[in-house]
């Protein structure tokens, strides 16, 4: 265990933890929503700092980031834990092992050998993902800190339920973000996540403000955020506030974790999101999770050249020249093409 940092402690010796929207009033003895974050006689103690439960190895692809270092490989870390309830959830296996009170699971790492483990595999950035990466603040910013003094970037894979506070003190040595826009109704995230929406588009305007580059990435769910009039909202929300030139994935729903009764996304509901997103003035729309359908590949906006090949999240080939569509010349954004 570890003093965690972001919070403060009340007369009564219950605390207020400041590092996620839900800003946790946590009673002595007890623990935040995520489960991490324990209040022991007044002080907020982080359980996780210093375990994995998971490390790979993994193209940036895979994250998903098609526009930043395309090809490169990414160290990927996580601890047990999430603040959110997904009743999809992909990967409740570690997320939500500690609604059982499990923190046994992983093996020890300190931030430098996270780092030195990153090296060694000739990786260009550390990614905090898998679970939700703002949960272990502490460890993630020992370690971006001592990555980025090793050359590394550092990427997180993010709900974007981060607070203000928390942003504030990392985003110096936050150079990307992939961020979960699970749904563009409030009431959706209310139901099935156990959060808001509101603040997820606030974390999504400050990344921006902060420069990190930025992707997002929609999980489009049969009868729960697949209407046409959603996706227009969540497109035009993207390419408004964020900037037609920000990627948005789209990936297909299997049936996990409490929802194996709801079918897998149709390609037919997939390929219809896409349309959507260009129509709302979206330069750069994917579809993952599925095969065969050439979508994964960048596109010359202007021109519409072929210019990234990408297959299964694997970089086939890559013609972006000097950042630009070698056939029209139009800038094609992103970091490191």
């Amino acid at each position: 265990m570890r003093e965690a940092a972001l919070y403060e402690t009340k007369p009564d010796g219950s605390v207020r933890c400041r590092l996620c929207a839900h800003y946790c009033l946590i009673p002595l003895g007890d623990r935040g929503k995520c489960g991490v974050r324990e209040n022991q006689a007044g002080t907020l103690f982080t359980l996780v700092y210093g375990r994995t439960i998971t490390e790979s190895v993994d193209p940036i692809e895979k994250k998903p980031l098609f526009h930043f270092y395309p090809g490169s490989a990414a160290y990927s870390m996580a601890t047990p834990g999430c603040n959110f309830r997904c009743r999809w959830c992909q990967n409740w296996q570690i997320s939500q092992a500690v609604q059982d009170q499990d923190l046994s699971a992983g093996r020890p790492a300190e931030p430098e050998q996270i780092v030195a483990r990153a090296q060694a595999a000739g990786c260009r950035s550390i990614a905090y993902t898998y679970t939700e990466p703002t949960i272990f603040y502490e460890y993630a910013l020992d370690t971006a800190r001592r990555a980025r003094a090793g050359g590394m970037a550092n990427i997180f894979v993010s709900n974007g339920y981060m607070s203000a506070e928390m942003l504030k003190v990392f985003h110096p040595y936050l150079d990307a973000a992939n961020i979960d826009l699970k749904s563009f109704r409030d009431e959706t995230y209310r139901e099935y996540v156990g959060a808001r929406l509101k603040p997820v588009l606030m974390t999504l305007q400050r990344l921006k403000k902060y420069g990190i580059w930025l992707e997002v990435t929609t999980l489009v769910i049969p009868g729960i955020n697949d209407s046409a009039a959603e996706l227009s909202d969540a497109a035009r929300f993207v390419a408004g506030e964020l900037g037609p030139d920000t990627p948005w994935h789209l990936s297909a729903f299997y049936p996990a974790y409490r929802m194996m009764d709801t079918p897998p996304t149709p390609s037919e509901t997939l390929k219809r999101a896409r349309e959507i997103g260009f129509q709302e003035g979206l330069r750069y729309v994917y579809l993952g999770n599925v095969s065969g359908l050439g979508t994964e590949n960048t596109l010359c906006p202007s021109c519409g050249a072929p210019l990234i090949e990408r297959r299964n999240c694997q970089l086939l080939s890559n013609r972006v020249s000097g950042g630009c569509c070698p056939d029209c010349g139009t800038s094609i954004s992103g970091v490191g093409l």
